[in-house]
Formats: C-alpha cells, sequence, structure tokens
C-alpha cells in the first residue's frame, strides 16, 4: 500500500461525505468566516480563482444534451430579458421613489443590472437540480451585462457611477472562455462514465469551494456587525427582501417551465454577480455599498437550506416521471 493511499482514500470519503451534506455545510461557511476574521482575511485572496474554479466544475458536470430544445432556447432567452431588463429597470424605477441616489440606492441599482451569480450552476448541483438551464441563462446574462449594466447603472444612478462597455465584455469573454475550455476539456479526459462515478465526490468539491468562497466575502463583516450592529441586520433584512423579491417574482413568470427549471430561474433572478459590475467601476464605491455586498451574501448561502426540501421533492418527481 503507498504512503499516500490512505490520506487519498479519506480525502475521497470527506468528499462525498460533504456532498450529502451539501446545503448545510455550505451555508456553515458563513458562520465560519464571521466567527474567525483572520480565516476571512486569508481566504480573501482566494475569492476570484474560487468561483473560477466553481465555473470549471460546472463544466465538467454539465451534460449539455438536450440544453438547446426550441423550447429550451425560447425559455433561456425570456429568461435573460427578464432576468437582465425587465428586473433592473423595475428595481431603478422603485429606488426613484428613495429620491436622490445615495451608497444603498448605488448598491440596489449595481445588484439589479448584475448577471447571475457565476455559482448558480454549482447551487443547482447542491440542490440536486438540472444545472442546464441555469447555466445557459447564466452565461446568456453574462453575454448581455455589457450591452444593458453600464446604461442602466448609469441612468438610475443619476450619473455617479459609469461602466466602460468595452473592459466589462472582455473581462467576461475571458472568463467564460477560459473556464469553459478547461472544463469540457476536464470532461473530456474524464468521460462521461468516469465524471457519473464520481459525482458524489464533485458534490464534496463543489461544496468546499462555496464554503471557500463564503468565508472569503466575510472578510471585515464582523468587525462592521461588531461596530454598526443596528445597520448591518438593516442590511441583511434588506438583502433578503430584495432577494425573496427577485426570486419570488421570476418563479412566478416561469412557473408554467418544469419546477426545477423554475426554481432555479428564481435563483438566478434573485442572486445576482454584484462583483462583475464593481469591477466595472473600478472599485471606487461608498463604504455602505461595499457593506450591502457583504450583507447580500446571506441570502445566497442560507436559502438553498430552506429550497433543499422542496427541491429534493421536485427532484424525486421528475424521477419518477421519467
Amino acid at each position: 500500500m503507498s504512503p499516500g493511499f490512505l490520506p487519498a482514500l479519506a480525502l475521497t470519503r470527506l468528499l462525498a461525505w460533504l456532498g450529502r451534506r451539501s446545503a448545510p455545510a455550505v451555508a456553515a461557511s458563513v458562520f465560519i468566516g464571521l466567527a474567525l476574521p483572520p480565516f476571512a482575511a486569508l481566504a480573501k485572496p482566494l475569492v476570484v480563482p474560487t468561483i473560477l474554479a466553481l465555473l470549471v466544475l460546472a463544466f465538467v458536470r454539465t451534460s449539455m444534451a438536450g440544453a438547446f430544445t426550441v423550447r429550451r432556447a425560447g425559455i433561456a432567452v425570456l429568461a435573460c430579458a427578464w432576468v437582465m431588463l425587465v428586473l433592473p429597470l423595475a428595481m431603478g424605477l422603485i429606488t426613484r421613489l428613495f429620491g436622490e441616489p445615495n451608497a444603498i440606492v448605488l448598491a440596489l441599482i449595481m445588484q439589479a443590472s448584475a448577471p447571475p451569480i457565476m455559482s448558480a450552476p454549482a447551487f443547482a448541483a447542491l440542490l440536486g437540480l438540472d444545472a442546464r438551464l441555469v447555466l445557459v441563462t447564466m452565461l446568456g446574462g453574462m453575454a448581455l451585462t455589457p450591452l444593458t449594466a453600464p446604461g442602466l447603472v448609469f441612468h438610475f444612478s443619476g450619473g455617479a457611477l459609469a461602466l466602460d462597455p468595452l473592459a466589462l465584455a472582455l473581462r467576461l469573454a475571458a472568463v467564460v472562455g477560459g473556464t469553459m475550455g478547461a472544463g469540457l476539456l476536464i470532461r473530456r479526459l474524464l468521460g462521461l462514465k468516469r465524471v457519473e462515478a464520481i459525482s458524489a465526490h464533485l458534490d464534496g468539491l463543489n461544496v468546499v469551494l462555496l464554503g471557500l468562497l463564503a468565508v472569503g466575502l466575510m472578510d471585515g463583516v464582523t468587525y462592521a456587525f461588531l461596530d454598526q450592529p443596528g445597520f448591518m441586520a438593516g442590511l441583511v433584512a434588506l438583502a433578503f427582501f430584495v432577494s425573496l423579491l427577485g426570486f419570488g417574482a421570476t418563479a412566478l413568470v416561469f412557473r408554467a417551465v418544469d419546477p426545477g427549471d423554475a426554481m432555479m430561474l428564481g435563483f438566478c433572478g434573485g442572486h445576482r454577480n454584484m462583483a462583475v459590475v464593481i469591477a466595472a467601476t473600478g472599485a471606487v464605491l461608498p463604504h455602505e455599498t461595499w457593506l450591502y455586498v457583504a450583507a447580500a451574501q446571506f441570502p445566497i448561502y442560507l436559502l438553498p437550506v430552506v429550497m433543499l426540501p422542496l427541491a429534493r421533492r421536485v427532484s424525486a418527481a421528475g424521477r419518477r416521471k421519467a
């Protein structure tokens, strides 16, 4: 027996164990980041590489066979239009009720204009749901972002924020092209049967990456809660409200499609990749805007725990139909 056999066996068993407890494990990582600020500070530089790794893993795991039927393509187009145009316009009009844009209004406009989070396919896998439609919708949202976000953000922020469409497009193209190429290459090298055989371990790896991302995003949040507990609690409550509003409205609009797809489209509608828009602004933002970005991570990581029982029923119903 080789010296590395037992550690490797323990690692594979740990990944499989984590995969079976995915949603609670990922939710717990948020509180680990809050409880251990030095750990969160160490994990923060790994946020971008972790997001890229999650996207590569999504391409490794997701077979696109059947994703581009006429019906699915039509649903994806409608979902992209809803998520990237209708919801941002609605949020922009709502923020007009608050008068002149302030730091929190800017955050809400940026959130609504951003594409779905790149980890959306990873959360679909975590919940045991089909990731094909959500992956196509997420990629479509990223493709539309340079066309929609600059005008929406500039208009509803009263000119306070301006995005560079070309820089944004190039950045997104590099992310999508690089991760797609790497993911499809790994999938081809492993082979479909091997990917299916290690699905439980890939679930565990998904959990590890999502957990590492959550911990890194909590950097500085603990001290913000200690310094301004009432303000931070209000931001978290607002983040949950906005997330649930986008989730519920989207799931309702697409209620006629497959229940699992409707649930994950709702996830795309309620959870946005604000980092893309932040990077395009040059990351020059008010302190309160940054705090809202951190608060917006709580619904992303905690709502899947609530969604898990329903996702399991939806998945079981789908298997019975099949």
